[in-house]
């Protein structure tokens, strides 16, 4: 089975992990500061505002308690976005708010979003769709402008940016993961940054039960006579990541961009075999002074044959899929009837195709040569 998704890991990422066995101590301590001071500087931000904890979804969730999100408030998103997004607004009783995307990007334009605020908003909370930063810049000066807090879902934008800006930073609040599907991997993971020093700190107390200083009671025994005493400020919970997951994220680091050089030279050979072909739209092309992670790749087609051609390529060994189903159609949420046209024009036409790092020049010719029969296929048999 050719795989959308697939994670590149070996030697490197072993003998790390050997070492911090070695070392005997697998919890939070020096591996995971190194971790979150490399990716730090690989977002261009101190580290004092990056926190490595246990996985994304958890970022999301502490975001929103960071920003006191409660009932009576809302919280602008796009209908095209992951779950977590949606669960971690609900979860503090606030409202999801579900905004229109760009058909073509399948991210929201500044006028989507600003089409949703109202007197209610109290924050907007982005996705970088399969890696595009999108108008993020814009939709920052909007939220700014307002005095609305931004939230960024870089889940899948790791290596995204645009005019020397890393996606993730341009808002209050960012979050990335590092689960098994990423291009940066420590089987669960992810990092939050925090724009405000103040929020920051709290948030690394949030991260750790509320704890005001989360240093082990031997540590604390050098420096205090009752080291074993607590300081609890608020009710928090344990998110923090661990230095056997850090470990591994420092080695997938260091090897990220060569990963993203090879996700980019996959794309650019699915743009030479796809061009031109009947029925098959590619990608946007990403405006000057964007770079992308190239997380996703994406083609759309008619929405009667999208169906048919997804199971065509599945029979011939080729997994596809499309991500992310529009939330807004999800009941839990409650939004109702929404009329948002080009949330349904993609999340029926789109299908995205396999993107990793571990693809041959090979693989990625299979799979333009099978999409081409099975959409030939499928519009000849509708009478196209």
């Amino acid at each position: 089975m050719i795989n959308v998704f697939q994670p590149t890991l070996g030697a490197e990422e072993l003998e790390a992990v050997s070492e911090v066995f070695a070392a005997n101590w697998l919890g939070h301590g020096p591996r995971t500061k190194e971790f979150e001071a490399l990716f730090a500087e690989h977002l261009g931000v101190s580290p004092d505002h990056t926190i490595f904890i246990n996985a994304a979804t958890a970022g999301l969730f502490l975001a929103t308690e960071l920003l006191g999100l409660g009932p009576g408030d809302e919280v602008v998103l796009p209908s095209v976005s992951f779950v977590a997004a949606a669960n971690a607004v609900a979860a503090t009783g606030a409202r999801p708010v579900f905004c229109d995307v760009d058909p073509r990007t399948l991210n929201p334009t500044p006028a989507h979003v600003e089409s949703a605020l109202t007197a209610r908003t109290k924050a907007v909370l982005l996705l970088h769709y399969g890696g595009l930063p999108g108008e993020v810049a814009a939709i920052a000066e909007l939220c700014r402008s307002r005095g609305v807090p931004l939230i960024e879902d870089a889940a899948c934008a790791v290596a995204s940016g645009a005019d020397g800006t890393s996606c993730g930073t341009f808002g209050d609040l960012g979050v990335w993961s590092f689960d098994a599907m990423k291009v940066l991997v420590t089987g669960d993971g992810g990092m939050l940054y925090v724009r405000d020093a103040e929020l920051a700190r709290k948030a690394r107390r949030l991260a750790y039960h509320g704890l005001d200083n989360k240093a082990t009671g031997f540590a604390k025994a050098k420096v205090s006579d009752r080291w074993w005493d607590l300081e609890v400020r608020e009710f928090g919970r344990r998110l923090i990541g661990n230095d056997l997951t850090a470990a591994i994220g420092t080695v997938q680091l260091r090897r990220l961009p060569a990963f993203v050089a090879r996700r980019q030279e996959i794309s650019r050979l699915y743009d030479r075999l796809l061009a031109g072909t009947e029925g098959v739209v590619l990608p946007p092309a990403l405006p000057d002074g964007h770079h992308s992670t190239h997380y996703f790749y994406w083609v759309q087609m008619d929405p009667a044959i999208r169906d048919q051609v997804a199971a065509d390529l599945l029979a011939r060994g080729i997994y596809t899929t499309f991500r992310y189903p529009p939330l807004h159609k999800v009941p839990a949420y409650g939004s109702g009837p929404l009329d948002l046209p080009g949330v349904e024009a993609a999340s029926e036409t789109t299908l995205l195709l396999p993107l990793h790092q571990g693809l041959d020049d090979s693989e990625v010719r299979t799979v333009a040569d099978e999409l081409r029969k099975a959409v030939e296929h499928r519009l000849a048999a509708a009478g196209h």
